[in-house]
């Protein structure tokens, strides 16, 4: 393997990491904002109140865009194990 396509490799690994953490992360985001927003309103400043909503947010965000990331995933792999039989 030469180096540049192990930068391409590198590359890519980062680029696909930020596309997987985006979508969690816009809506640990968005329940944070709108938590923040409520309490704010409200004037109730509970610390607390922002993890629970938040941490069930996410779970559920990653339940349901897990099935695009394993394809993501797989066709990155099948990539990589391509270049590795190439070696041979």
């Amino acid at each position: 393997m030469e180096q540049q396509e192990i930068i391409d490799l590198v590359r890519e690994a980062i680029w696909i990491t930020i596309q997987l953490g985006t979508p969690v992360m816009m809506v640990g985001l968005l329940v944070g904002v709108t938590i923040a927003l409520l309490q704010a309103l409200t004037q109730v400043q509970e610390i607390t109140l922002v993890f629970v909503p938040k941490i069930l947010a996410i779970f559920i965000a990653i339940a349901i865009f897990l099935p695009s990331f394993v394809l993501t995933l797989i066709a990155f792999m099948e990539r990589i194990a391509d270049k590795i039989v190439g070696i041979g």
